[in-house]
């Protein structure tokens, strides 16, 4: 088996790989046809099935591992694949661990850097409620494995820690830059902005969205339990209990990208500008990574721009 980022045009795909998703539609033309993503621990590739009736094409399921044949091809400027075979893959024919994403930095160390973050913050109230969060093993644990999204950004174990990580490191360096920042609200807010897609992302391998998620979406659980570790917490300050939860409500920045509210505080604006810096720039990475071509790489939806490889 190669691994989904060592493919190129033209290369024979042959081996097991985990299917994300499955997708029986059809074509203008309404011959029937099936959308497959494939997946491995360095990414996910799109996948397409043409003759779904075929002898070469047998039972499987959104879920399961599946042996393949076919070929990798280049469609709208992104590799994509045409399979002719496919094959239910028997416990034994695989290691699960192989085809789960995982982040290329140690998790270990991030964590690490993370706690030490949580201990260099001067306020009793806010670091004994990060040391809430971050000093449970189960938690921590829920933490560490997550991804920071289904698609775009941060989608693989260890994605949420290492975005929260990057964030909570960018805001940090404002506060040097801009002392008007209130750093023990800015580093808490960051550290704790997403922590709701622990709740809003099902596990590994599945990676999808929960019915929480569905419903109230990582923003508005994030909040919630911010709020509800807070009120344990005897006499923990009003005022800076609803500033925190603020800048963890308003963290998309605009309306229209999610946010309940807009920044009104100073430090839940520079969250909301390093939470969608560290965004942008992971989603540009993982577009060079996945993409073999020099020069013009092609539109990007999620970044509303043709991109070009330097």
């Amino acid at each position: 088996m190669r691994y989904i980022n060592e493919l190129t045009e033209g290369s024979r795909l042959q081996g097991v790989y985990y299917c994300k998703t499955k997708l029986c539609t059809e074509t203008k033309n309404g011959k029937p046809y099936e959308s497959l993503t494939l997946q491995d621990r360095t990414g996910t590739l799109d996948t397409k099935v043409w003759e779904p009736n075929s002898a070469g094409i047998g039972e499987y399921e959104a879920g399961d591992f599946i042996e393949v044949t076919g070929e990798v091809i280049v469609y709208n400027n992104a590799k994509q694949a045409k399979l002719t075979r496919i094959r239910r893959a028997a416990e034994g024919e695989y290691d699960p661990a192989d085809y789960m994403p995982v982040s290329k930095k140690s998790i270990p160390e991030m964590y690490d850097r993370l706690l030490k973050l949580v201990d260099s913050v001067g306020n009793t109230w806010l670091k004994e409620l990060l040391e809430l969060f971050f000093q449970d093993e189960s938690f921590a644990a829920d933490f560490k494995k997550s991804s920071a999204a289904k698609t775009v950004h941060h989608g693989f174990i260890g994605g949420l820690l290492e975005h929260s990580l990057s964030v909570a490191e960018l805001c940090d360096h404002m506060c040097t830059k801009y002392p008007i920042l209130n750093r023990d609200l800015l580093v808490t807010a960051a550290l704790l902005h997403d922590i709701g897609k622990t709740r809003e992302l099902s596990a590994f391998p599945e990676n999808d969205y929960t019915d929480e998620g569905q419903l109230l979406g990582h923003i508005v659980i994030g909040a919630m339990m911010v709020g509800e570790k807070a009120d344990g917490i005897p006499n923990f300050p009003a005022q800076l209990k609803t500033d925190l939860e603020h800048c963890i409500l308003a963290h998309h920045g605009e309306l229209e990208f999610g946010s309940p509210k807009k920044p009104a505080l100073i430090e839940a604006l520079a969250l909301s500008m390093a939470d969608n810096l560290d965004a942008k720039i992971e989603t540009f990475t993982e577009i060079l990574d996945n993409n073999n071509r020099e020069g013009w790489m092609g539109f990007s939806k999620f970044l509303d721009s043709n991109l070009r490889r330097t």
